[in-house]
């Protein structure tokens, strides 16, 4: 019973541990509400483990599969299952929860129940979204997880938090209501089904896919982000508490990146096939020209951010090139991103906690006093600049390969990301680690204490393992790739 329960425990053990977390009231309650919030992001962890162990990699079939009636009237089910594509994304979800709890737990003094509470129900609904093989009960996961994000940018965020929330949240509010009229109609034509795989098999129209396929595109481009409706990322990232930052680039845009492959690839695969010039060539320009804007940019948080716009430009780009390599490179490198973009943001915000300044003009010789550091946040640099056998090359290499395949100057115009990205990233370290020590305040930092060193230093095994071995991640989601390619690749034109 408990094997067949295991995605319920993923989405509800964080879920009501951060109702336990949020009963436990005011800030007097403060060290019990972080030891609950632990517990209970340790425990969502956990029970993820077992989608690991017993995840059998030699089907592409449906596991640990739930389905129970919801709404009955309507045939809505609680309908939970997951395969290669989505599995590891839940793993990385359940992990970057326990890091962001782990964080937060000296630097939030402030509302520490609910900041907790936040971030653990997020992760369950996170879960739920990569979970759900019913299309009614994946819209609630995916707009439900913009609540708790919009109150972690706009509680805890800077001094324009208010703006960069509500600008998130209606960027990506307003991108999900044609999505919602696209699993209304597709509910109709499948003779009354809102099961995503059912959908998988039902023929429609070359009018109806491409209407459906530009309101999916809007809706998971602005989740991704995909350039040109990327505006908000910055904005969100520069206001976030450095939780809500990792988070934001680690888990919530592989939402969006997820679903491509399960819902427009899959669904309206001829209109992919036909306006794939419009993604690949949004994917370029992201990968190409928001590499030049996070070279010019002053604030930390604001460079990373742009480079994540750029790394994620991979990911869309693999998608449609439509061959094994290309799928599983642009989901290697969502993976990888998750490990390298939580660990720059930890890094900058442990910077924050001792000098409260983002912008790399008010750093520099750090190196001087926080060696420990430096080391670290030199071998993240260099994965966000793509260093082989760091996680950051693999994912870009294999997706710059599949490229190639296809066209030679698709994978000319992504590499021209290695240089852009070692030019902004490298760049930015030189100013902030090494030179002399040009301010007062930068001498009076101390280097990683315990915490910050256990997060940053499993992070860094994190990315090193991937980088020199990522057959484990490949393995698992091969077969997943190759029979939803086999899938994609045959007409569903009537």
């Amino acid at each position: 019973m408990f094997g067949q329960e295991i995605l319920s425990l993923v989405i509800w053990v964080p879920i009501v541990a951060g109702i336990a977390v949020l009963a436990t009231g005011s800030d007097r309650n403060a060290p019990l509400a972080r030891m609950l919030a632990l517990a209970g992001a340790l425990l969502g962890f956990i029970v993820a483990i077992p989608l690991l162990t017993g995840f059998d990699t030699a089907t592409a079939s449906m596991q640990f599969v739930e389905k129970k009636s919801w709404i009955p009237a309507f045939n809505v089910h609680y309908h939970l299952g997951v395969d290669g594509i989505s599995m590891p994304l839940i793993l990385l979800n359940s992990f970057t929860t326990l890091l962001v709890v782990i964080a937060g737990w000296d630097v939030i003094r402030d509302k520490v129940a609910q900041y907790m509470a936040a971030f653990l129900v997020m992760s369950g609904l996170i879960n739920g979204a990569f979970a759900a093989l019913d299309g009614i009960l994946f819209y609630v996961f995916f707009e439900g997880m913009l609540i708790p994000l919009y109150l972690i940018v706009g509680v805890w965020g800077g001094p324009n938090r208010v703006y960069a929330a509500f600008k998130f949240f209606l960027y990506t509010l307003l991108g999900s209501l044609l999505m919602l009229v696209s699993l209304l109609y597709l509910y109709y034509q499948s003779g009354g089904s809102f099961d995503i795989q059912t959908w998988h098999r039902t023929t429609l129209g070359m009018t109806a896919q491409t209407f459906i396929f530009l309101s999916f595109l809007l809706a998971f481009g602005v989740k991704v982000p995909m350039w040109p409706v990327h505006t908000w990322l910055p904005d969100a990232h520069v206001e976030a508490p450095t939780g809500g930052s990792v988070v934001l680039a680690a888990i919530t845009l592989k939402v969006g990146a997820y679903g491509f492959l399960r819902f427009m690839l899959p669904i309206v695969p001829d209109a992919a096939h036909e306006l794939a010039w419009l993604v690949i060539t949004l994917s370029l320009v992201a990968i190409a020209y928001i590499g030049l804007v996070a070279l010019v940019q002053a604030d930390m948080k604001k460079l990373i951010a742009y480079s994540s716009v750029a790394h994620m430009g991979f990911v869309t780009l693999g998608f449609f090139m439509f061959n094994p390599l290309g799928w599983e490179g642009g989901l290697v490198q969502m993976i990888s991103h998750g490990f390298v973009s939580a660990a720059l943001f930890l890094c900058i915000g442990v910077m924050y906690d001792r000098l409260h300044s983002r912008q790399i003009k008010d750093y520099g010789g750090l190196a001087n006093r926080m060696p420990v550091f430096a080391a670290l946040f030199m071998l993240f640099a260099m994965a966000n600049a793509g260093l082989p056998a760091t996680s950051g090359f693999v994912g870009e290499f294999m997706v710059i390969m599949a490229a190639s395949k296809v066209n030679f100057w698709f994978a000319f115009v992504a590499a021209t990301s290695l240089i852009t990205g070692a030019a902004y990233t490298l760049w930015m370290y030189k100013r902030v680690v090494f030179g002399p020590v040009g301010n007062p305040q930068v001498e009076a930092m101390k280097d990683l204490n315990a915490r910050e060193f256990l997060l940053l230093g499993v992070l860094a095994l994190a990315v090193l393992g991937m980088g020199l071995y990522p057959k484990p991640f490949t393995d698992v989601m091969h077969v997943s790739v190759v029979e939803l390619l086999a899938h994609v690749a045959h007409s569903k034109l009537p």
